[in-house]
């Protein structure tokens, strides 16, 4: 199994995936090069309003196994456990449904031709075909429990029809399979048909894109509940920054206070001139203050982990988990040495000023065990990069050639490339290290590519 996952995740986001066992201990270290014409740095990029605002982790049950819920044979059973047991249960198995659909349309959407395509894309509908079957087969006579299962199986039904026919719609055209696309297209309007005989959605509703994207939307936060994590944000630094705005405020009131004094007893009455002596006094108190101020934050917080994020079972109310968050701008010289390795392994032509930008997550399991059939929890980093591209040059420019003796020409983009070099440590303090490169326009990215790998 891989230490780690970097994969593409929307247009501007990728997202840092790995594995976490009971008491278990891991570290992710990401050290960003973003070169100096992006226009990045702490003026126009301040750590903290990335951080809130574009860095997200998602925590939940895992399994490499589609069918691993299906083992126990009580998982769909109103008859045994508390109805608590049943939902959790439920939702554990359309979660796995969902995340191992999405995975694997994703990989058959890498075939470019039709025949290695096509039979990928029947065999997973078959298997899913069978899966949904084996979910409907218990269907809860009692109404509180049905409620749990018509919400799971509304949403299943919606994201396995919107699935498949996002796959048909991306996949390659041919006419020699016919048969196969018939077989998948067929299934996706049996899906259609069953939610309406169930009546699970309102003509209204169905008739309106965005009303029945926002219901599933809805629907799919319903079936997390049990599953994912309820997240907290905590801010580490919060009272030390209390501490140190009080105290700069206090040296500086009592220099501001002396000056006053001293310029009281120069002056023996009210005058204009005391008056403006005064307020040139108490101005240059509120700008060295700010500034003052925002100096001595930033080398005392230089180092210091700056949040935390508590993951907790919305259902027991367990503390499951803890990440704490680094995340700050760096210096060469700050580099540990394996990681400038990496950096220098890029072309010559490749090397320019670039600004370093440094994430840490480190991440604790406390829980002692799992939910039966469970051994690990998925965290997931998302990163939007949108932030990133907002100083960007829309670059729009002509390529020139000569064709025989007539001249054309074609409109470029411009790109930039962000090189990233990713440090997984576990608990034993292994390291594995992972160089990437990502190439993107303002509107999207282009490629991720990993780049040399190496171990220590």
């Amino acid at each position: 199994m891989d230490k780690f996952l970097l994969a593409q995740d929307e247009n501007l986001s990728f997202k840092v995936s790995y594995q976490l066992q009971p008491i278990d201990k891991q570290t992710i270290d990401i050290y960003f090069s973003l070169p100096v014409e992006m226009g990045i740095n702490p003026g126009t990029l301040n750590e903290e309003n990335y951080f809130l605002s574009s860095i997200k982790t998602h925590s939940a049950y895992y399994s490499e196994q589609l069918h691993l819920p299906l083992v126990r044979s009580r998982f769909i059973s109103q008859t045994k456990g508390e109805q608590a047991d049943y939902r959790v249960n439920l939702n554990l198995f359309g979660y796995q449904i969902r995340i191992a659909l999405d995975r694997d349309i994703k990989l058959i959407l890498k075939e470019k031709t039709a025949e290695d395509f096509f039979p990928q894309a029947v065999e997973l509908a078959e298997q899913t075909i069978i899966l949904l079957k084996k979910l409907r087969r218990y269907s809860p006579p009692d109404k509180k429990l049905s409620a749990y299962f018509e919400h799971v199986d509304n949403y299943l039904s919606w994201f396995v029809e919107q699935s498949f026919l996002r796959l048909l719609s991306k996949g390659p055209k041919s006419s020699d399979f016919a048969q196969e696309r018939e077989f998948i297209s067929s299934f996706c309007k049996d899906e259609s048909q069953y939610r309406d005989q169930c009546q699970y959605n309102s003509q209204t509703t169905i008739e309106d894109a965005n009303r029945i994207t926002n219901k599933m939307r809805l629907l799919q936060r319903l079936t997390e509940y049990g599953v994912v994590f309820k997240r907290e944000v905590k801010n580490l630094n919060l009272n030390l920054k209390r501490l140190v705005r009080g105290g700069v405020t206090a040296v500086i009131m009592a220099f501001v206070m002396l000056l006053v004094l001293n310029a009281r007893s120069t002056f023996t009455e009210v005058t204009v001139a005391l008056i403006a002596l005064l307020g040139v006094i108490y101005g240059l108190r509120e700008i060295f203050k700010e500034d003052l101020t925002s100096l001595i934050w930033r080398k005392i917080q230089k180092g210091r982990p700056k949040w935390q994020n508590n993951f907790e079972n919305n259902v027991t109310k367990k503390r499951m988990s803890y990440q704490t968050i680094w995340l700050e701008y760096i210096t060469k010289t700050s580099l540990p040495p394996l990681v400038s390795e990496l950096f220098k392994k890029r072309r010559r032509q490749n090397r320019q000023a670039a600004r370093l930008l440094h994430f840490r997550s480190e991440s604790k399991v406390i829980a002692k065990s799992f939910l039966p059939g469970y051994e690990e929890i998925q965290e997931q980093i998302y990163f939007n990069l949108t932030p990133f591209v907002r100083y960007l040059k829309r670059g729009e420019g002509r390529l020139y050639s000569l064709d025989g003796h007539k001249i054309t020409k074609q409109a470029v983009e411009r790109r930039y490339q962000i090189n990233m070099v990713l440090v997984h440590t576990d608990k034993e303090k292994n390291q594995y290290l992972q160089r990437f490169k990502i190439t993107l326009n303002r509107s999207e990215i282009i490629a991720i590519e990993e780049m040399d790998i190496a171990h220590h």
